[in-house]
């Protein structure tokens, strides 16, 4: 169903203004009660149906799973949960080398101009032929070689100190650690966005057309005595609702268009007519079968109105009808199945 955005409301107040101009008399002699006509208004208002109510959006705060349904609350058009979304993504950046120093390890020292090969400096401590290298010189060192150390013995520098306990780089004998670490900067960013929320339960409550019914989703919410409840603690949710036709202070409120005005009109004061017969007061025949025949006359024309499709009613009633005469007359002729999901016959 497609709502009218556009249409123009005024209140009670404006419309019995409108009644008592024609009824002078009747207003001079005190003789029409506004307030037995509010339910005749009442009863126009649903007789012409939801076209006419008035669409408004809110934004509903729910605290302990639960949140209070506005007071001109009739039925839901959808519900939307207000949410975040934070993006995390590495931004571009080059090699960053930074020297700390780590407590534990001894600092580098120069060494002398003139390096023994197997004291100072040994980088490998391999058993081979013209290796000058003892056994005793490999085992004291980082770099531990299994064809001549014991196969029980352990660096020194992974067990001596704190420092080295960590994955380290181990470069040389000289029992310095050094410990490679890449830094990756990162920039956070925080979306705002919009996650439909399923409606179950309470149909009487939800338009037909709601989006909110039959999907899944990980919020749930559901109305009840005027509340609208929910499977999270707190958040928000932005509904989008047919309001009952009351504007901020709770006054009546009636459409204001040309041809539904006299509808207005010629119900009430057919009922001022009626209240005065029942009161036992003389009322003109003529002046009956003329409120009788207006109203019965405007009556038709506020609901051919509020009935008319508009443009997107009228575009889905001819796809539904293509569809029905492509099925009637050019099913039988095609050799693939019946049901056909991608078909469009708008596109013909």
């Amino acid at each position: 169903m497609s709502y009218n955005y556009t249409l123009r409301y005024k209140t009670f107040d404006q419309l019995m203004a409108d009644i008592l101009v024609d009824f002078k008399n009747y207003d001079l002699s005190d003789m029409i009660e506004p307030q037995e006509l509010i339910k005749v208004a009442k009863r126009v208002n649903y007789d012409l149906g939801l076209r006419i109510m008035m669409t408004k959006p809110a934004l509903l705060e729910v605290e302990k799973g639960r949140v209070k349904l506005p007071d001109d609350f009739y039925v839901l058009n959808f519900a939307l949960l207000c949410d975040t979304k934070t993006v995390t993504t590495a931004v571009p950046q080059g090699t960053n080398i930074q020297e700390i120093p780590v407590s534990g390890v001894p600092p580098y020292q120069m060494t002398q101009s003139t390096i023994d090969p197997c004291t100072n400096g040994t980088v490998n401590c391999g058993c081979g032929v013209g290796n000058p290298c003892t056994c005793n010189s490999c085992c004291n060192g980082c770099h531990v070689n299994p064809c001549c150390c014991p196969p029980t013995t352990e660096p020194p520098c992974a067990t001596t100190t704190d420092a080295c306990t960590k994955p380290r780089l181990i470069l040389n004998c000289k029992n310095e650690c050094f410990e490679l670490v890449q830094v990756v900067n990162t920039i956070s960013t925080t979306y705002k966005r919009t996650v439909p929320v399923e409606i179950v339960n309470n149909p009487e409550f939800v338009d037909c057309n709601c989006p909110n019914i039959g999907i899944k989703a990980g919020v749930r919410a559901w109305i009840q005595n005027g509340f609208l409840f929910t499977n999270i603690d707190c958040g928000k949710i932005y509904i989008m609702y047919q309001g009952q036709l009351e504007d901020d202070e709770g006054n009546l409120l009636v459409p204001d268009h040309d041809m539904l005005n006299e509808y207005y009109e010629y119900a009430l004061k057919k009922r001022v007519l009626e209240n005065l017969i029942m009161n036992d007061e003389s009322v003109n025949q003529a002046k009956i079968q003329l409120i009788e025949a207006g109203y019965r006359t405007s009556r038709n024309y506020a609901l051919s109105i509020v009935n008319t499709p508009n443009f997107k009613e009228l575009k889905n009633i001819h796809i539904a009808n293509r569809r029905a005469m492509y099925a009637r007359y050019y099913d039988m002729f095609k050799s693939r199945p019946t049901y056909d999901k991608n078909y469009n016959p708008a596109a013909y």
